[in-house]
Parts: structure tokens; C-alpha cells; sequence
């Protein structure tokens, strides 16, 4: 790999930024990328189901808070476990950088999301929603990163593509080249016969823990909005660690005490 730009994560407004000359991607497309593109015939999201892992639980004397998930050594859960750290090369302001997940621990939380393929269709819609309302996220101390196993050229090349000829334009956030599928594998979400990713979104917080993770088959997009109102749950658990939020909880509704007793001040309200 080329020597990139290294990742600067300690300026709050705009971890990426940089201003040297715009990189352009250095080779040419002789078709439309609709026509050269070829997907395998299950790419409309119907896959074989796989059998599913057992997990125990169990809940120890004096843990009622601790809703601990103990699962086997060879399939630990992600959630509430440390995500995989990983370097890679990444397309930011139209230049390449490199990223590495670790360097956000004590600084910002991390919405980590994979797509399967650039020059796509449900793709797009994701990646510039998350763009569009970047600000919100950063209000929220939350740095996005997208991943895909392109190279960062298509990247690249897919950046520089107006959005209403189905490319992304300029985005708020890198996307990080996944080329060796190394990324994609340790989150769990790598199709091994179709060589992408499926639709894996993971919340990261400040500790460098997974605390939520969604994973959509290829043919579902995913909800900007939700992200947000997980995230903001999530905040407000962190900040008060007695407390607990009910389905669909959004900042300035009633919260919960987990607890036998103290719970029904909620249950008796709504």
C-alpha cells in the first residue's frame, strides 16, 4: 500500500481534514459502471439460513444488574466485548489516509458500518444519509466510518461521481477499504461465497466496547434515524448508570429503574 496520510483524531470538528491538491482516481472507465459490474444471482438478499450458535446465560448471586452474556470461548458475543481494532487505508476529503479504529478510545464514540459493494444501489442511500447528518452525530461526540471491500480507488472513483449518476459526491467521513476482507470477517459479517460484506452496523463507545450491533440482509437499508435514537440511549445509560431505557426511549422521556419495585413508577405512568 501507498504511504497515506496518517489519521488525526484529536482535532474535535474535523479529524480529517486536510487541504493539499484533490487526489484523482488514475484510471479511466470505458462503460458505464452499470454495465460492467457483475452481481451473483443471491445479491437480492435471499441466502440460506445458517444454524444458529447456543449461547447460556446465566445470572449469578448478586448480578441482577449485570445482565452478563457468557457465551463460549470460540464464539463470544461482539456486543459488550472490545471490538476488533484494525488499521487500514481509508478515502477522505478525495485523499487517502490511513484509520485505525483504536486511536478513537477515550476520545469519541464510533458508528461502524459495512455495505457490500461500491457502485451499487441501496448502498448510496445509506452512505449520503449518514453524510448528510454528520453535524447531528458530531454534536453527539461520534466520529462514522463506513467499510466496504472495494479498493480505496473505487472509492475514490465513486466519490468523485455526482450523486444523480448514482455516485456519493463529497462525504462528511472516510471509507475504508476492506480489500482483504480481514475487517469484515472479524465483525462476523462477511458473506465467505460472495466475497462482501452484509449490511453490519456497530456502535462503539468511548472504551473502545461494542455496545449495539444491527445486521441487515443486502437488500435492507438501514435507519439513520434509529442509529441516532440507539446511540442517545446509550449515552444516557452511560451517564446514569441506575437507569434503563424502554422501547423506543428518545432524549426527555421517562426513563426506568431496573429494579422489581422501582420499576412500576414507569409502568404506572405510561
Amino acid at each position: 500500500m501507498a504511504t497515506s496520510t496518517a489519521l488525526i483524531s484529536s482535532t474535535p470538528s474535523r479529524a480529517f481534514s486536510s487541504k493539499s491538491t484533490p487526489l484523482v482516481a488514475s484510471y479511466s472507465i470505458s462503460k458505464p459502471i452499470s454495465q460492467t459490474l457483475t452481481f451473483p444471482k443471491s445479491f437480492n438478499g435471499l441466502r440460506l439460513p445458517r444454524v444458529a450458535h447456543s449461547v447460556s446465560l446465566s445470572r449469578g448471586a448478586h448480578s441482577r444488574r449485570s445482565f452478563l452474556v457468557k457465551a463460549s470461548v470460540d464464539e463470544l458475543p461482539l456486543v459488550g466485548n472490545v471490538a476488533p481494532d484494525f488499521e487500514a487505508e481509508a478515502v477522505f476529503d478525495q485523499e487517502f489516509i490511513k484509520v485505525k479504529l483504536s486511536e478513537y478510545i477515550g476520545k469519541k464514540y464510533v458508528i461502524l458500518f459495512f455495505y457490500p459493494l461500491d457502485f451499487t444501489f441501496v448502498c448510496p442511500t445509506e452512505i449520503t444519509a449518514f453524510s448528510d447528518r454528520h453535524a447531528e452525530f458530531e454534536e453527539l461526540n461520534t466520529e462514522i466510518l463506513g467499510v466496504s471491500v472495494d479498493s480505496v480507488f473505487s472509492h475514490l472513483a465513486w466519490v468523485q461521481t455526482d450523486r444523480k449518476s448514482g455516485g456519493l459526491g463529497d462525504l462528511n467521513y472516510p471509507l475504508i477499504s476492506d480489500v482483504t476482507k480481514s475487517i469484515s470477517k472479524s465483525y462476523g459479517v462477511l458473506i465467505p461465497d460472495q466475497g462482501v460484506a452484509l449490511r453490519g452496523l456497530f456502535i462503539i463507545d468511548k472504551e473502545g466496547v461494542i455496545q449495539h450491533s444491527t445486521i441487515n440482509n443486502l437488500a435492507i437499508g438501514r435507519s439513520v434515524d434509529e442509529t441516532k435514537r440507539t446511540l442517545q440511549a446509550l449515552q444516557y445509560v452511560q451517564d446514569n448508570p441506575d437507569e434503563v431505557c424502554p422501547a423506543g426511549w428518545k432524549p426527555g422521556e421517562k426513563s426506568m429503574k431496573p429494579d422489581p419495585k422501582l420499576s412500576k413508577e414507569y409502568f404506572s405512568a405510561i
